[in-house]
């Protein structure tokens, strides 16, 4: 009988053992083993000038145009952003109460006690995200910097004559496309390069490495919990959406994303069922898929969470307003990847090179990213079906008792 042979995840996991093992038994070995991990570090890397660049101009150019969305548009993008914002804020205030990441002590950047040391003033700030030359910004990991370039490029963009906006589109879909392939052969070395990196930290610092990983999930969870009761449900409460009815509708969907650990896996049964509760269709087809783009909410939480673990991992303690300024960046650069596996690592690793924090940090929670990717990836699917409801229920057009007339295709 031929056994079935491991997933990516699986080979992480083993690679993961593996480098237990190793730092362990052998940590002189362990520490020798530190190129390993810088190689897939430095591939993660060079993903994320061209991935952010794509994926956020296909985003705004594409479906940012508010003299085509109108009204709808304009409400949906607004709760997008109050919403994720609020995500990101219970991620910050979990992650400073429990500080998962304190103990861990891995190496800080050499320049990261000079970046932490330097108080900007506000105006140092805003200068400073505004970029001279995208390609200085691209080669210096200058993640906000790309942001508010490729922001200003996607808005003249969708002002120009459809036939020339089509060819730019066209070739950021495209190489959104290959970066996302790009991605996925880099994650074939993701079992060495976390292998390596979880022997290394192990070989130097301990099996205690291991107790603040399990905080760490310990903590999103509880997060993700505060967020799906306190926000979504008081979300569901004031737009008055029927609560039983919506969380017997979204169980499927929830359920796939929850075992697939993709965005995408759901989409097709999300966009179903809402219709089904009484959403119309031309609400759900705008509002959830334009979601994925504007709608992490799950994902936002885990990077502002991820993200100072990795801080307090290296002993960095971060300013309220380098926050701030970190929770800006997570909120503009997570836009537009739902559905690509381990899209948030790769942003995560833009974040932290940007603040001076170490990119080994991504290495280490990579080991448990399965663990964490299930709830994110969830609370991404509910959050977007419930978005579909409330838009639904501003615009006067949610029906939850309605029969699902419109579940019946048209005819062409």
């Amino acid at each position: 009988m031929r056994l079935p042979r491991p997933s990516l995840t699986q080979w992480i996991f083993i690679g993961m053992g593996i480098g237990l093992t190793v730092g362990w038994l052998t940590p002189d070995v362990a520490i020798t083993l530190r190129p390993l991990s810088t190689i897939f570090l430095r591939l993660i890397k060079s993903i994320i000038a061209p991935l952010i660049f794509a994926t956020l101009v296909v985003g705004i150019a594409g479906h940012g145009n508010l003299k085509q969305v109108g009204r709808m548009g304009f409400k949906s993008i607004i709760y997008f952003e109050i919403v994720t914002t609020l995500a990101l804020l219970i991620g910050l205030v979990a992650v400073n109460l429990i500080k998962p990441g304190v103990g861990v002590h891995l190496p800080p950047p050499d320049h990261v006690t000079d970046i932490v040391a330097k108080k900007q003033t506000i105006a140092e700030v805003i200068t400073h995200i505004v970029p001279q030359s995208f390609i200085q910004a691209a080669a210096e990991g200058e993640v906000l910097q790309i942001v508010v370039f490729t922001l200003i490029f996607s808005f003249a963009l969708a002002m120009i004559p459809t036939e020339k906006r089509q060819v730019m589109l066209s070739f950021c879909d495209s190489l959104a496309e290959t970066m996302f392939k790009f991605t996925g052969i880099v994650m074939r070395y993701a079992p060495i390069g976390v292998g390596a990196a979880i022997a290394v930290t192990v070989g130097s610092k301990g099996l205690s490495v291991l107790i603040n990983l399990g905080l760490l999930i310990l903590t999103m969870y509880i997060a993700l919990i505060i967020f799906i009761v306190f926000v979504l449900g008081s979300v569901a409460l004031v737009a008055r959406i029927p609560v039983k009815k919506f969380i017997a509708a979204v169980e499927e969907p929830a359920l796939i994303a929850f075992s697939t650990t993709s965005s995408e896996a759901a989409l097709p049964k999300a966009m179903e069922v809402m219709e089904r509760l009484g959403v119309p269709r031309r609400i759900v087809a705008f509002v959830i898929p334009t979601g994925y783009s504007f709608n992490l909410d799950g994902s936002t939480l885990y990077l502002s969470l991820a993200a100072i673990f990795v801080a307090q991992a290296a002993g960095v303690e971060l300013t309220i307003m380098q926050q701030v300024l970190m929770m800006l960046t997570l909120m503009l650069t997570s836009k537009g990847v739902a559905g690509v596996p381990r899209s948030s690592l790769v942003i995560l690793a833009g974040t932290l090179s940007s603040f001076g924090l170490p990119l080994e940090g991504v290495a280490v929670i990579l080991g448990v990213d399965e663990i964490l990717d299930m709830g994110r990836t969830t609370v991404n699917v509910v959050g977007n079906c419930l978005a579909s409801a409330v838009i639904a229920k501003w615009e006067g057009e949610f029906q939850p008792n309605r029969a699902a007339i419109e579940t019946i295709p048209a005819n062409n």
